[in-house]
């Protein structure tokens, strides 16, 4: 039923503004975590479809259907964060530094993080947002300085669990009142964390933004520059309801270009298109971990492509999984994982490059997700047409499995 109204924008729009208003809704009896009426028509539908549960036995089943699919591993994040308007991210910029209520707002994010990576195994990554810290962190953000001492022991403790446990950290993109501090944060972490030739830390890269691709490439040049290896999860954008307009490219072909474009550069190691060396350098590469995230089969095939090609030649290959959001774009995923299948089972591996693909889910009660859930509908309104694609693409197969088509 979701995939159905999803495919269609004359339901999908009524569908929308309803979870708009229960999202922003102030209402106690509007709040899914106090009515059990909406809780239930949430959890059986939307959150069913696109969030892992919400108590470990839940998330566990999910996690471990996914991997019985043939997923290799998972992007499990914690639904906690905080998105603001522009009034918000301006009284947030004079807001006053402190006190307990910080610390307790620290300890929840810190506790709902390790509990993630608790849950994660190796080879997993955890999905987090630096926002679900508190007010202080985000003032912090805002002013591109350095986290509170509590906050950076938290980020500390969190790395150190996940490395223990050879889960990978995957720092959220967020709004532009806060991304350059996020920036800051990620790139310090890395410089930490990232030492022995595999990233444990990755920073998020929009490929929406006009400035991203001279973002990426000074991250790139300190990388090479300090030897550490750079994690990149690139993603063509996420809060195009909230960032400035100006600072978006003006049409989704220049968006998609750009992705395209920086994807290639990262999978070549080598600088060309839009990603272009900073003055100065000497223009090498660093050591990549790569995670390919997107919703479009055009970009998933263009990498393939140069994937394949990479073999072929003997050349040497970066560390990359391609990554969806769990309940959509599951025609791509599913071919992904049969690709791999296949090119294993007839031992392939030296004439094609052998694909990794994960879903991104998100865990938490049906209110901590209402949000997420609106902003990834709204931010994915062109999935629409490929959401169409994944419909036609499951009645096929359904048709097929019943004898219907030979």
């Amino acid at each position: 039923m979701v995939t159905y109204i999803s495919s269609r924008p004359v339901l999908l729009n009524p569908a929308l503004r309803m979870l708009s208003f229960l999202a922003h809704s102030k209402s106690p009896l509007l709040n899914p975590d106090s009515n059990p009426l909406i809780r239930l028509l949430l959890k059986k539908t939307l959150y069913a479809q696109f969030c892992a549960g919400e108590t470990p036995a839940e998330i566990k089943r999910t996690v471990e259907g996914l991997k019985n699919m043939g997923y290799p591993g998972v992007i499990l994040a914690y639904a906690r964060e905080v998105v603001m308007d522009e009034d918000e991210a301006t009284a947030l910029g004079q807001s006053i530094k402190s006190s307990a209520d910080s610390k307790n707002e620290v300890n929840q994010w810190e506790k709902g993080t390790i509990d993630t990576v608790e849950l994660a195994t190796s080879d997993d990554y955890v999905g987090l947002k630096f926002s679900g810290a508190g007010r202080q962190a985000l003032g912090d953000l805002q002013r591109n300085e350095p986290p509170s001492q509590e906050l950076e022991a938290a980020i500390v403790r969190i790395c150190e669990a996940a490395r223990a446990r050879r889960v990978k950290l995957l720092f959220d993109a967020e709004q532009q009142a806060i991304q350059r501090g996020i920036d800051s944060w990620t790139l310090n972490f890395m410089r930490r964390f990232n030492r022995d030739g595999q990233a444990l830390v990755f920073g998020t890269y929009q490929a929406y933004l006009h400035a991203t691709p001279n973002i990426l490439a000074s991250h790139l040049e300190h990388a090479n520059q300090e030897g550490f290896t750079i994690g990149v999860k690139l993603v063509r954008g996420a809060y195009l309801s909230s960032d400035p307009r100006e600072r978006i490219w003006q049409t989704k072909t220049q968006t998609d270009t750009a992705y395209n474009e920086i994807a290639r550069a990262l999978i070549k190691r080598r600088y060309s298109g839009i990603l272009k060396a900073p003055a100065h350098s000497e223009g090498r590469f660093p050591n990549i971990n790569l995670v390919l995230a997107g919703h479009n089969s055009d970009s998933v095939s263009k990498a393939r492509t140069i994937r394949d090609e990479q073999v072929r030649k003997g050349e040497q290959r970066i560390d990359m999984v391609y990554g969806q959001l769990m309940g959509m774009a599951d025609n791509i995923s599913c071919a992904l994982v049969q690709a791999g299948n296949h090119a294993e089972n007839k031992n392939l591996s030296e004439t094609v490059d052998i694909p990794k693909a994960i879903k991104y889910l998100v865990w938490g009660s049906v209110g901590e997700c209402t949000k997420y859930l609106l902003r990834r509908a709204e931010e994915n309104r062109d999935a629409v047409t490929r959401t169409e694609e994944s419909r036609r693409a499951l009645g096929w197969e359904l048709r097929k499995r019943v004898g219907l088509i030979r």
